[in-house]
C-alpha cells in the first residue's frame, strides 16, 4: 500500500494545469434566486456577450415591464406600443431561434451583439430574464405568437413568402398567430379538422374549419394555420398563412388565467387565400409542425423554470422579514425544508435546461429533430412539474397574501392562476412523459443496443 506521502506525489503528477475561469457576481444574491452562474458559479456555456447581454435584460426588465406588470395582468391588455418596443431592441427576432435572420429582420441583436456571434444560450438569457416579471399572460401577450407562428414560415415558407411576412412580424408591424389546436384536436394534431379545398382553377384555398385556445388571435394580422388538405391522419395536413380578412373571425376567449395573452376561438369560413399562401409543400404540414415542437417546448422550459425560481426567490425575501411565533419564517424548521425542496428541483432542471441548450447549439439540425425530441418532451414535463411544485410551495409560505391578487403575494398568486398554461399547452405532462419514453427507445433501436426492444 502506497503511504500517504506517495499518493500527495501521484497526485501532484496528475493534477491539470489551471484555467482562468470567470466566476462573477450579479443580481440581489437570494440564496438560488438567479441562475448559478449569477452567483460565483462557473459554467462554460456563457462569456463576455452573454453578461453584457444579462446586464441589458434586466435593466429592461426592470423599468420597462416589471413596475406595471400588474396593471397590464388586472387590465387583461398589454399597451400596443409594447409589441413595437420589443421589435426594435431586436426582442422579436430573438426569440424565434438561431442563427439570427439578417435578411429578414429589420433590426440587430440587442445590446450590441454581432449576428454572428448570436446563439441558443443567447436566446436562453432573453428567455429567461422576460420571465422574472411572473406573468405568462403579459410575456405571450407580445411573445408568444411570434415565437411559435413565425418559424414554420422562416424554416419551410417559400422566398416570396417569408420576404412579404417576416419583416413585417420582426418590424413590430404586423401580428401573427398559430392556430394548430381544434375544439376536438389538441395534441392529437394528426386529427384535426379544418379543411382548405383548393379552387377550381387551382389559384386559391378555401378554408373552413375552427381553431381554439390560440393565443394571440384577437391581435394577429397573419394566422399560420395547420388544415387538411389531403386524407385522414398526419400524411393530409399542411400549413397555410391566412390574412385577416372576409371570413375570419375572432372571439376572445375566458380563461383561468393568462388574461392579457388574448386566448382566442377562431372560425374560418370561406376564407380564400392564395396558393401562394402554402407554406412548403402540400400534405406535409405535419412534419412542419413536429418541427416547430421543439423549440416551443425549450422556450416553454426556459420559462418555468424561471417562474419557478420566481417563487422560491419571493418566499426567501419574504420569509426573511415575516415572523411567526416569535422568529423569522426562514428559522422554522418545516419552511427551511419547504425551501431546499424547491431549490434542489430548480438547480437540477436548470442544468438540464442548459444541458439540451448546448445540444441545441452543436448538432446539425436535421439531428436534433430526431436526436433531441424525447428529451425535450420530458425536459417540459420535468421543468412544468417543478414549476407547479414551486408554486403550491411558496402559496403555503405566503399564505393568506398568496391568495390575493396584488400586494407581497402578487407575483407567486399571478403565476398560480397561470401555471396551467405551461403544463398543457405544447403538450400536456402526460403526452411529454408517453412521447419522451416511445422517442428514446425508438432512437435506441436505431442507435443499437443489446437489449431487444
Amino acid at each position: 500500500m502506497p503511504d500517504a506521502k506517495d499518493l500527495t506525489a501521484v497526485a501532484a503528477r496528475q493534477s491539470l494545469p489551471s484555467v482562468d475561469v470567470y466566476r462573477g457576481q450579479f443580481g440581489d444574491q437570494i440564496p438560488f434566486g438567479d441562475p448559478a452562474w449569477y452567483q460565483h458559479w462557473a459554467s462554460p456555456y456563457y462569456n463576455e456577450s452573454h453578461r453584457r447581454l444579462r446586464a441589458f435584460m434586466r435593466d429592461f426588465v426592470d423599468t420597462e415591464l416589471m413596475p406595471f406588470c400588474h396593471e397590464w395582468d388586472e387590465a387583461q391588455n398589454v399597451p400596443p406600443s409594447l409589441f413595437k418596443r420589443f421589435a426594435e431592441l431586436g426582442l422579436l427576432t430573438a426569440i424565434i431561434g438561431c442563427p439570427w435572420p439578417v435578411k429578414y429582420s429589420p433590426y440587430p441583436p440587442p445590446a450590441g451583439i454581432s449576428p454572428e456571434e448570436w446563439d441558443p444560450f443567447h436566446e436562453l438569457v432573453v428567455t429567461d430574464e422576460l420571465a422574472r416579471v411572473a406573468s405568462i399572460g403579459v410575456l405571450w401577450a407580445v411573445v408568444s405568437g411570434v415565437r411559435i407562428g413565425l418559424p414554420p414560415i422562416l424554416h419551410f415558407g417559400s422566398e416570396e413568402l417569408k420576404g412579404r411576412v417576416i419583416p413585417q412580424v420582426l418590424g413590430g408591424n404586423k401580428r401573427i398567430c398559430l392556430c394548430i389546436t381544434e375544439p376536438s384536436a389538441g395534441s392529437d394534431v394528426s386529427g384535426l379538422l379544418t379543411e382548405a379545398v383548393k379552387t377550381a382553377d387551382g389559384s386559391s384555398y378555401i378554408i373552413n374549419g375552427e381553431k381554439k385556445w390560440i393565443t394571440n388571435g384577437v391581435f394577429a394580422d397573419y394566422f399560420t394555420v395547420a388544415c387538411r388538405t389531403g386524407g385522414s391522419g398526419s400524411g393530409g395536413v399542411s400549413m397555410i398563412v391566412v390574412e385577416r380578412g372576409p371570413g375570419v373571425t375572432t372571439r376572445r376567449m375566458k380563461c383561468t388565467g393568462v388574461w392579457p395573452s388574448g386566448t382566442t376561438y377562431i372560425t374560418f369560413e370561406d376564407v380564400q387565400t392564395s396558393v401562394s399562401n402554402l407554406i412548403g409543400k402540400e400534405n406535409e404540414g405535419f412534419k412542419y409542425t413536429m418541427y416547430n415542437f421543439n423549440h416551443e417546448r425549450l422556450g416553454i422550459c426556459q420559462n418555468a423554470v424561471r417562474f419557478a425560481r420566481v417563487c422560491l426567490e419571493e418566499s426567501i425575501k419574504y420569509g426573511l422579514k415575516r415572523k411567526t411565533f416569535g422568529k423569522r419564517l426562514v428559522d422554522h424548521g418545516v419552511i427551511r425544508a419547504k425551501l431546499a425542496h424547491m431549490a434542489r428541483q430548480i438547480e437540477a432542471t436548470q442544468r438540464w435546461v442548459e444541458d439540451v441548450t448546448y445540444q441545441t447549439k452543436v448538432l446539425p439540425r436535421e439531428e436534433q429533430d430526431t436526436f433531441l425530441g424525447g428529451s425535450i418532451a420530458l425536459l417540459k414535463a420535468q421543468c412544468t412539474v417543478c414549476f407547479e411544485f414551486c408554486v403550491r410551495e411558496s402559496i403555503q409560505i405566503f399564505g393568506g397574501l398568496g391568495y390575493t391578487r396584488g400586494g407581497q403575494g402578487e407575483k407567486v398568486e399571478r403565476l398560480a392562476r397561470d401555471v396551467k398554461a405551461y403544463t398543457i399547452p405544447g403538450g400536456s405532462e402526460e403526452i411529454m412523459l408517453e412521447q419522451g419514453i416511445k422517442m428514446a427507445l425508438k432512437q435506441a433501436g436505431k442507435l443499437g443496443t443489446s437489449h431487444k426492444l
